[in-house]
């Protein structure tokens, strides 16, 4: 048993892999938006969202936000993003709304205007 264990801790680790092989080199962030939070109007998820919104502003180059929703959620998902946007850069932060399918998850993704 002893032997088993010892050849079993020696197994080697397949190798590390990119973190996001799928992920668009203008693409700064990237993320899916929990049922429950989003159900609860989560004050956590609302802060994530206008930290998202600060992320976009504070990119070098003009970007877009795209938010995957219904479209009952998109008021509450752009208006929580919005509040991170400083006043004075507003006009570099554009959005898109795309309405999710069918089991598709909410998300939102932030990438620079290339």
């Amino acid at each position: 048993m002893v032997a088993a264990l010892t050849l079993a801790g020696c197994a080697q680790m397949p190798p590390p892999t990119a973190a996001h092989p799928d992920k668009a080199p203008n693409e700064v962030i990237s993320f899916d938006i929990p049922p429950d939070a989003l159900g609860a109007r989560d004050p956590q998820l609302t802060a994530v969202l206008a930290k998202a919104g600060a992320l976009a502003a504070a990119q070098p180059q003009p970007t877009v936000v795209l938010v995957t929703a219904l479209g009952q959620d998109f008021g509450y998902l752009n208006q929580a993003v919005w509040k991170g946007v400083p006043a004075q850069r507003t006009a570099r932060v554009n959005f898109e709304n795309r309405t999710a399918g069918l089991g598709q998850p909410y998300s939102v993704s932030i990438r620079t205007v290339q």
